[in-house]
C-alpha cells in the first residue's frame, strides 16, 4: 500500500480524518493512512452499489422487499460489511473513534418521530453505528432525543454556522440527559459542508454580480467552520466538528491541526499525498477584507452569522435544499431501483 506522509502527519495532531466513500475495498487503504472512520450518505451507498454491484449482489441476496424497507436493508447490509473493516478502531479507542455513518431516509427530513424511529434501528446495526441526520428543525430536535438514548449522533446536511452550533447544542441536551438517566453517552458530530457551501455561495455569487473573487469564494466554508468551531469552543460543548464536502486539499490544510474530525475522499486524500509542509493553520484566520468582500452576498451573511438563521429556516436554506433533494433523488430512489440478484449464491 502507498503511504500518505500527510495524512499520517496529519493523524498525530489533534485532528481525526474519516473516509468518505463507502467503496470497500478504499476502506484498508484508508486505515493504514490513518482513517479513524467512515461517512458514507445514500449518495455513496449508490455509487458504491452501481459502481461494483458484482461484489455487493452476493451480499444482498435474499432481499425481498420493496421500497424504503429494501433501501434500509440494502444499505444496513452494506454498512454493516464497512463497520466490521473499523470495530477493531472502536475496541481500541473505546469508542471515541472507529465510527461509520448510517444516514436516516432523507425523505424524512422534516419528521422528526420517523427520525428517531429509524435512528434507534440504525444504532442497533452495529456498536461503531454514527447516526446521520439532516440539520432541519426536525432533524436537531430528533438528533437531541436520540443523544439522550445513548447513540452517536452525526448532524449532516448543514452548512451554516446556525446549523452546526445547534446541532452541537442539542448534542449537549441529548448528552446531558443521557448522563442524568445514568445511559453511557454516545459521541457527537456536528457537520458543515465546507466545499458545497462554496459552491452554493458561487452560484448565488455569479447570479446577482457580487464582487467576489474565486480566491475568496472558496473560503467561504472555512470562514464558517472556523467561526462554529471557536463558538463550540467557548460554550464547552463536547461535539466534534466535521468538516465535509471538501473541493480541494486547501479545505484540509486550513483546519489542520484542529479538534475535528474531517471527512476525506479519496481524491482529496490523494491531493494532500503530495504535500510537502506539515503546518497547522486552524489558528488562522480568514482576512477581514475576504470577509467583507464575501458578506456582499447575504445568504453569506446567513451562514457566517451565528443568529443568521432560525432553526425553522434551516430547511429552506438553499444548499440544504440542494443537498437534501440530491440525497433522495440521486441517492435513495436509485438504491430502490437497484436490480437486486434472483439466483443464490451458496456454490460461491
Amino acid at each position: 500500500m502507498s503511504s500518505n506522509k500527510y495524512l499520517e502527519w496529519l493523524s498525530s495532531t489533534k485532528s481525526y480524518w474519516w473516509n468518505d466513500s463507502a467503496i470497500l475495498a478504499d476502506m484498508d487503504q484508508a486505515i493504514e493512512n490513518g482513517a479513524t472512520g467512515v461517512t458514507t450518505n445514500p449518495l455513496l451507498v449508490k455509487r458504491s452499489l452501481y459502481g461494483v454491484p458484482e461484489l455487493w449482489r452476493p451480499i444482498l441476496y435474499g432481499i425481498e422487499l420493496k421500497g424504503d424497507a429494501k433501501v434500509e436493508e440494502i444499505i444496513r447490509r452494506i454498512t454493516t460489511e464497512i463497520a466490521k473493516k473499523f470495530r477493531p478502531i472502536y475496541e481500541r479507542t473505546e469508542g471515541v473513534q472507529g465510527y461509520v455513518c448510517a444516514q436516516v431516509n432523507p425523505n424524512f427530513q422534516g419528521d422528526a418521530d420517523k427520525m428517531v424511529e429509524m435512528g434507534k434501528r440504525l444504532s442497533q446495526w452495529a456498536p461503531n453505528i454514527a447516526v446521520k441526520v439532516p440539520a432541519t428543525a426536525a432533524g436537531v430536535k430528533a438528533i437531541e432525543e436520540l443523544a439522550a438514548l445513548g447513540i452517536t449522533t452525526v448532524g449532516t446536511v448543514s452548512f451554516t454556522v446556525p446549523q452546526a452550533v445547534e446541532i452541537a447544542r442539542r448534542q449537549q441536551l441529548g448528552l446531558e440527559r443521557a448522563k442524568a438517566a445514568h445511559i453511557k453517552p454516545g459521541k457527537a458530530f456536528s457537520v458543515i459542508m465546507v466545499g458545497r457551501l462554496d459552491d452554493y455561495l458561487r452560484d448565488v455569487a455569479h447570479d446577482m454580480n457580487a464582487p467576489v473573487r474565486e480566491e475568496d469564494m472558496i473560503q467561504a466554508g472555512t470562514a464558517c467552520i472556523k467561526r462554529a468551531y471557536s463558538i463550540c469552543k467557548e460554550r464547552g460543548y463536547e461535539s466534534k466538528l466535521m468538516p465535509a464536502g471538501m473541493r480541494g486539499a486547501y479545505h484540509a490544510i486550513s483546519l489542520a491541526g484542529a479538534d475535528m474530525s474531517m471527512s476525506l475522499s479519496g481524491g482529496i486524500q490523494a491531493a494532500l499525498g503530495q504535500e510537502t509542509e506539515f503546518i497547522e493553520h486552524y489558528m488562522e484566520v480568514v482576512p477581514a477584507d475576504v470577509i467583507e468582500r464575501l458578506q456582499s452576498i447575504p445568504d453569506f451573511r446567513r451562514a457566517y452569522e451565528p443568529e443568521g438563521l432560525k432553526p425553522e429556516e434551516f430547511i429552506t436554506y438553499g444548499a440544504t435544499q440542494r443537498t437534501l433533494s440530491q440525497f433522495v433523488e440521486a441517492g435513495w430512489t436509485p438504491i430502490c431501483e437497484f436490480e437486486l440478484q434472483k439466483k443464490s449464491f451458496k456454490h460461491l
